[in-house]
């Protein structure tokens, strides 16, 4: 029903109409699209007709009046469009003039608008052009598109409009994009099809039909060439849009994400890199699509996940060692749980279809890269033999001449003549690199999986195979029971004893768990004496045996309650680590506590963790997210007993029945039940958790965050007891230290690295890196910049503590302190 106040509008211009004052009719005209938000729906509707209707003269002089305001430039960008709207109107089917120059300027605008709800304001530009004779801009038909994908968007008019547009094929202003609309008119008819086809991909998974017709495209356009394209395409899906979009204050960054109406072409070009002939190429850019697809955004998550999953789709699709290989590496790689799933199954398929377990697969599909032997490989090219080695966890790429001289890069006469074989090599270092960190950390896993090989097995899979050997021969394995690693000849006792063993001999990773302390320490000693880095911590890894404390408590740790994390950055290491945590909204709703599920034992292992704070202390993110979440207790249940839930900001945590199978409640399980080996590796990861996302090792929270409220928890943490991954570093340093050039200035001192500088001596904790000055205890702000290179404290036993360079980097710039210059640091000294 109209209300009183559009009749009086409408009265207001039939008024305005009939005294023929078009000047004030513009006036008025603006200010009710204004106050309507430039909607001209209901009753407003009749005011269009009553503009349309009036005699051309006077359509010109309304539609003069309004150009000639808009150029003023001196209205809001609301009022603008309002004006342009009404111009548009006005003017339609009037000569060309003012308002097609202004018309074309304010198309051009918008261009770099995400999605726009006034809806009269964009048919009436788009009609203008289109009765003028002209097409319409690519990236202003890229809005337009945009704009009715929104989830409220609601014009019938501009879908209309929009079913009579059909270029460009795919929106403008992603480099991908750009570059396939280029092929396509490149390729003529065929390519323009092609674009059409790939934009039907809207199910989860190719038809046979659409497979068939994309196999007729790839026979008309040829697979070679339409291979090329789209590995291009591709390669580009991870490029920086090539038109900057504007993003309102507060609304996710729409230049991080795809363009949702190219989704769907994207996913299809995906599918059909599935249908051209196998190559490495082809594989690398899927499996690099996937990670792309899954990129977190703030405020949205994983960027385009459907899009992930036409990347695994094709991967499953495509035969080969190459394909596999990247399946079974970005099972390791992904933690977003849908994508996860999916791997899983196409992992599991092979495993099936070869009469193998999964584990097997995943091993298997590790390939030699053309390493001839573990950790190397020479490929000749003319006089030239390049050298592919695997040194730590990192691929080298050297040159070696007929003379013999050893080459950083290839000469200019190999560059010019293998051109083809030198980007192959460089991609394949690369490849190597990703797949040594997959391999190190399903390694890592390996220990709450009870994974364990036939000696022979294990050779040939591990310990000799090209790649996976580098990796395999820094570890320490228990080979029939027996305590044994490669020492670069063959497999040795910590005392130097061969170790032999028959085929079917069980080997599994060695732990520190339950290990006497002098056997762990002959270990530790060896590979810091032979200088060997371990890909992961293992000799040196944190144990958590069960405490007093935890024995009273009985069922539940509160060795790491109390804490004050980042939940974003907590949830991105939670999983990580195998685990589930849901992001915790300050809102009217349950959660369960983070947990991991570990089902080689049977159980659950669960954090307690709840949302704090809220909007008015500044602790909540544009989305209503906790940025901060405080920790409880670690609990363990029987895998397969109801979770506990407990609200968004706090409360009890209980058992939902409603959510069980059984409708029963279980009790958790006490801590003297479960395995030394599962409570050590489940705290250890908490331990991570606290160590990493908590507050008390950022610098910038001194004063203790908003209201000053977790100053307390912040000089505590900051400087208080060591824990144990804290405990490790604090021993390995004291054997480091003395190595140093500044070993005669440093000592470690129970929680502390002393230094001794010029003008003042130092304290760093060794747990936050934190630094104090004595004697007074005056705290020294130092904040390391982001992505800064730390010291290097020369060859560790053990890769992944940044910690220890930022604490070595403190204490050598400390060391010399009177050869500082930043102003920041000088202030406080």
């Amino acid at each position: 029903m109209a209300t009183t106040r559009e009749h009086d509008a409408v009265r207001r211009v039939e008024t305005r109409i009939a005294d023929g004052d078009m000047g004030g009719l513009a006036r008025d005209l603006v200010r009710i699209g204004t106050l309507a938000g430039n909607r001209w729906d209901g009753e407003r509707a009749r005011i269009p007709q009553l503009i349309g209707g009036l005699a051309t003269d006077r359509r010109k002089r309304l539609a003069d009046a309004l150009v000639r305001r808009y150029q003023e430039g001196t209205d809001t960008e609301q009022v603008r469009g309002v004006v342009m709207t009404l111009a548009g109107i006005a003017g339609r089917g009037l000569p060309e003039g003012e308002l097609s120059i202004e018309r074309l300027r304010r198309i051009d605008e918008l261009g770099t608008v995400y999605s726009l709800h006034t809806y009269a304001e964009l048919v009436s530009l788009a009609r203008g052009e289109l009765d003028a004779g002209r097409s319409l801009p690519g990236p202003f038909v890229a809005l337009l598109r945009r704009t009715m994908t929104d989830t409220y968007a609601h014009s019938p008019e501009l879908a209309v409009l929009l079913k009579g547009i059909e270029d460009p094929l795919l929106n403008p202003g992603e480099a991908w994009a750009d570059q396939a609309l280029a092929d396509a008119e490149r390729l003529g008819d065929a390519g323009r099809r092609l674009l059409k086809h790939l934009r039907t991909a809207t199910s989860a998974r190719p038809t046979a039909k659409w497979q068939q017709a994309a196999a007729a495209l790839i026979g008309e356009i040829g697979p070679g060439e339409l291979q090329q394209a789209v590995l291009g395409w591709l390669r580009l899906a991870a490029a920086p849009r090539t038109l900057t979009l504007y993003t309102r204050p507060g609304w996710p960054d729409h230049n991080a994400l795809f363009d949702p109406c190219n989704t769907d072409a994207l996913r299809g070009a995906a599918w059909l890199a599935a249908l051209l002939p196998a190559s490495p190429d082809i594989t690398r850019a899927l499996g690099a699509l996937v990670e792309t697809a899954l990129r977190k955004v703030p405020g949205v998550g994983p960027r385009a996940p459907k899009i992930a999953g036409a990347g695994v789709t094709a991967l499953s699709a495509t035969t080969g060692e190459a394909a596999l290989a990247e399946l079974a590496r970005l099972s390791v790689k992904v933690t977003y749980k849908g994508t996860l799933k999916q791997l899983g199954a196409a992992l599991d398929a092979r495993a099936e279809a070869m009469g193998l377990r999964r584990e097997d697969i995943e091993e298997l599909a590790v390939p030699a890269y053309g390493l001839t032997e573990v950790g190397r490989g020479e490929q000749p090219l003319g006089d030239t033999t390049a050298v592919l080695g695997v040194h730590g966890g990192k691929a080298e790429l050297t040159w070696r001449t007929a003379a013999g001289k050893e080459l950083k890069s290839p000469p200019a006469a190999v560059r010019r003549d293998f051109p083809d074989e030198v980007k192959q090599l460089r991609a394949t270092a690369k490849d190597i690199d990703k797949m040594l960190t997959a391999c190190s950390e399903r390694l890592d896993r390996q220990f709450l999986a009870r994974r364990s090989w036939a000696y022979q097995a294990w050779r040939e899979r591990l310990l000799d195979h090209p790649l996976a050997g580098t990796v395999a021969r820094r570890l320490v394995w228990l080979v029939g029971g027996t305590p044994a690693a490669f020492d670069g000849t063959d497999l040795r006792t910590v005392d130097g004893d061969p170790v032999c063993a028959a085929a079917t001999a069980p080997v599994e990773l060695w732990h520190p768990v339950g290990r006497p302390a002098a056997e762990v320490a002959a270990w530790r000693e060896r590979l810091e004496t032979q200088q060997v880095t371990q890909p992961f911590k293992q000799a040196h890894r944190e144990v958590y045996p069960l405490t007093d404390a935890e024995r009273a408590t009985g069922t539940y740790s509160n060795r790491f309650a109390g804490h004050v994390l980042r939940q974003h950055q907590f949830n991105a290491l939670a999983a990580v680590r195998g685990w589930t945590a849901r992001l915790r909204l300050s809102v009217d709703d349950s959660y369960p506590p983070a947990y991991r599920e570990l089902p080689e034992w049977g159980l659950r292992a669960e954090y307690w963790v709840e949302g704090i704070g809220g909007q008015e202390d500044g602790d909540l993110t544009g989305a209503g997210a906790y940025t901060r979440i405080s920790t409880d207790q670690v609990r363990f249940h029987r895998l397969g007993a109801p979770a506990n839930w407990a609200h968004a900001g706090g409360g009890d945590y209980r058992p939902d029945l409603r959510r069980s199978h059984s409708g029963e409640a279980h009790e958790p399980v006490p801590l003297t039940e479960i395995p030394d080996l599962v409570l050590s590796e489940v705290l250890r990861d908490v331990d991570l958790f606290v160590g990493v996302a908590s507050i008390g090792n950022d610098p910038s929270w001194q004063d203790g965050g908003p209201g000053g409220r977790h100053r307390d928890y912040w000089t505590s943490y900051g400087f208080g007891e060591l824990s144990e991954t804290a405990a490790t570093r604090r021993d390995l340093l004291a054997r480091l230290v003395p190595r140093l050039a500044i070993a005669d200035r440093c000592t470690v001192d129970g929680r502390f690295l002393r230094v001794r500088g010029d003008r003042h001596e130092y304290r760093v904790h060794l747990g936050s890196g934190n630094v104090l000055i004595d004697p007074h205890e005056r705290y020294l702000c130092i904040v390391p910049q982001a992505g800064a290179t730390t010291a290097d404290p020369g060859r560790l036993p053990f890769e992944g503590d940044r910690m220890i360079s930022v604490i070595l980097s403190k204490a050598m710039l400390l060391a010399r302190d009177t050869e500082i210059t930043d102003p920041t640091i000088l202030s406080q000294l």
